[in-house]
């Protein structure tokens, strides 16, 4: 079966505004779950719930909500689902220059110039930032455009001068600008997010590629910044971290459900990854519910 190709995303703001503002809860799902990157910037925040963010070649699970900037072209999933239980989805997406060429060459924007070129690898905002800039955003559904536009530069600076932040890819995430490129990192990486559980060999996924063996590793350290079995012990790991906060299954169904089919290997694995062994991450998690 053929993999789909990424979707690029053209996003169209609606009549008279210069950026998009979508909200969404259960009874309106954001459907974008697939994987798929644009030339705007993105700036999401998921009200409560717990999920799985993929972007660029970062992987991990949240949970209480999250509250993430995305950069132009920066190839990403969708951070909810059906099952995400979260009580709404804030989405604001606008091009780098949505208020002109030299709007933000200018001393005040500094700052802000500065955020969106580290959003190009992914940034996440924790604690009060994450609280406080949540609120704000909610807010915008009941302002006037203008008061809109306003709202979202000085959410912008307060985000540039927040300390509460965590780089998604700290290494940088080096898509080439060929849409050539575009398409065969997506490719891979949308055969890893459909076919984790099962064994992907580097001979499978470097013809997909249309690559040799040896140039694909090269070509995929060089992007990413980590080896493919990396990046897919990585997904197969946030995975089983998903499981075990949400599922009502034994350690050794969620190893054999992640791909792993050596359940020593399996909690090796774990514990380098997370700092805690299987067990020991499901029942701290059952303590903070708690």
């Amino acid at each position: 079966m053929m993999t789909p190709k990424p979707k690029f995303e053209a996003i169209a703001p609606t009549f008279g505004h210069s950026f998009t503002f979508q909200k969404f809860d259960e009874s309106k799902l954001n459907k974008n779950y697939e994987w798929h990157y644009h030339p705007e910037i993105e700036l999401v925040y998921v009200n409560g719930g717990s999920g799985k963010r993929q972007i660029g070649s970062h992987v991990s699970y949240y949970t209480n909500g999250e509250l993430i900037l995305i950069g132009s072209n920066l190839p990403h999933c969708g951070l909810t689902d059906r099952l995400t239980g979260n009580i709404s989805e804030t989405v604001i997406q606008m091009k780098p220059d949505f208020l002109g060429n030299d709007f933000f060459t200018i001393p005040e924007m500094k700052k802000i110039r500065t955020l969106f070129a580290t959003a190009n690898g992914g940034i996440t905002f924790s604690g009060k930032t994450k609280k406080k800039i949540g609120e704000k955003i909610e807010v915008l559904e009941y302002q006037t455009d203008f008061q809109r536009l306003l709202s979202i530069l000085n959410i912008f600076n307060e985000l540039a001068n927040s300390k509460e932040v965590n780089l998604l890819n700290a290494k940088g995430f080096s898509l080439a600008t060929d849409v050539k490129d575009n398409d065969r990192i997506n490719v891979v990486f949308n055969h890893v997010k459909n076919n984790f559980r099962e064994d992907i060999t580097l001979a499978e996924i470097s013809s997909m590629a249309s690559m040799t063996i040896p140039s694909f590793c090269r070509y995929f350290k060089k992007i990413t910044n980590k080896t493919f079995v990396q990046f897919v012990n990585e997904y197969r790991l946030v995975h089983a971290s998903k499981l075990l906060a949400e599922k009502h299954i034994s350690i050794t169904e969620v190893c054999f459900e992640c791909g792993f089919n050596n359940f020593s290997h399996f909690n090796k694995s774990f514990k380098a990854f997370t700092g805690q062994n299987p067990s020991e991450y499901r029942n701290q998690l059952k303590a903070v519910i708690s």
